[in-house]
């Protein structure tokens, strides 16, 4: 889609790549930043965004060099195919993620406000690190998204916190006068079945264990003969730790889009003769590589629905899974994936089912 800003066009694009064209790769929020900084003098600022889940921002101010926190795979990638459309040098902007010590000073913060308010929370952490005295933070999100948890997770870190006016079903937040840097426990603990799964804020399902996974774990099928399996999206790791108990010589390969959620996973489960991949698709493997893989695949992606992106791990399950081999998901009833997963897979079952949830089990 074009962008045109400055007198100039900018060519910005979703990814992954939809179908749906009522999904765009911006939002009024991502403008009304734009709008608001268009007085603000940035030559020789330093420049931090988040949560720029399309690369957006990052190409709008490509001129000034910002450096952009990256939470997801898939949103570094769309980053650098709108900068590769738009002509611009990647090598000029800096990928962190959000775990990181920034390093300098920062004097201006760009952030489009996640869903997961505890995300925010972790985005100010971080940004508290580097973020100058006189610095200021700009906070933008669509109006019907707001919730006053926002205000007193952004008055714990600044002093001044300011709500702009609306502007095309969107707002602002500006904040001023940055608190002393406080290190603070970023870590959730949740105890499942006996053993204590950590994940850092942000990851899905903070509070406790899915419930669609928790109804999957009591179905797996992950026999002594399976050598290699794939958790497929598998956020904190629960579903391959019960795998593990089930299986505990199989080797386990871990993918997840999520930053936060591959990290987390690696504090929950034994290294030995297990894989973490921070990925938003299966390209390194080989066709034909596990015999078992195992899924509660996403299908929210912050406050969008979009089947596209579960459909395209469905084809990629198929291409790695070997002949004999067995993919298990679990889903909310109401997505209906059978048609779909019957156009990929010879056979397919409903092995669980309750009122909420489906279990199915594909093969070739």
């Amino acid at each position: 889609m074009i962008f045109r800003n400055k007198e100039k066009n900018y060519q910005i694009d979703r990814y992954p790549i939809s179908s749906n064209k009522s999904l765009q790769p911006w939002s009024a929020a991502d403008e009304h930043i734009l709008k608001f900084t268009a007085l603000e003098e940035l030559e020789g600022k330093t420049i931090l965004i988040y949560n720029d889940r399309f690369g957006f921002l990052t190409c709008l101010f490509h001129q000034y060099n910002p450096a952009t926190v990256i939470s997801n795979r898939s949103h570094e990638i769309a980053s650098l195919r709108n900068m590769k459309a738009n002509g611009m040098e990647s090598l000029l902007t800096e990928f962190i993620n959000p775990l990181s010590e920034i390093e300098g000073a920062t004097d201006l913060a760009m952030i489009k406000i996640p869903k997961s308010t505890e995300l925010f929370s972790l985005y100010l952490h971080q940004l508290s690190m580097s973020i100058k005295s006189d610095g200021i933070v700009i906070c933008s999100f669509m109006t019907r998204h707001f919730s006053p948890q926002i205000l007193e997770i952004a008055s714990l870190f600044y002093e001044e916190v300011k709500q702009g006016k609306a502007w095309k079903k969107s707002r602002l937040l500006i904040l001023k006068k940055p608190f002393p840097y406080k290190k603070l426990n970023i870590t959730k603990q949740i105890l499942f079945k006996g053993q204590e799964f950590r994940q850092y804020f942000g990851v899905f399902s903070s509070k406790h264990i899915d419930y669609a996974s928790q109804f999957l774990i009591e179905h797996i099928t992950a026999g002594t003969e399976i050598k290699r399996v794939l958790d497929l999206a598998s956020g904190n790791g629960v579903l391959a730790q019960a795998v593990r108990k089930q299986n505990k010589a199989c080797e386990i390969h871990l993918t997840d889009d999520s930053y936060l959620a591959v990290e987390s996973s690696k504090m929950n489960i034994k290294k030995e003769n297990t894989f973490f991949y921070n990925t938003c698709d299966l390209s390194e493997f080989e066709n034909g590589f596990f015999d078992y893989i195992i899924s509660n695949p996403p299908f929210h992606f912050e406050h969008e629905i979009n089947l596209e992106v579960p459909l395209k791990m469905f084809s990629e399950a198929y291409r790695c899974l070997s002949n004999d081999g067995s993919f298990q998901l679990v889903a909310n009833k109401h997505l209906n994936y059978k048609p779909h997963l019957c156009k990929l897979f010879g056979d397919v079952s409903i092995t669980a089912e309750n009122s909420k949830f489906i279990i199915y089990e594909c093969k070739k």
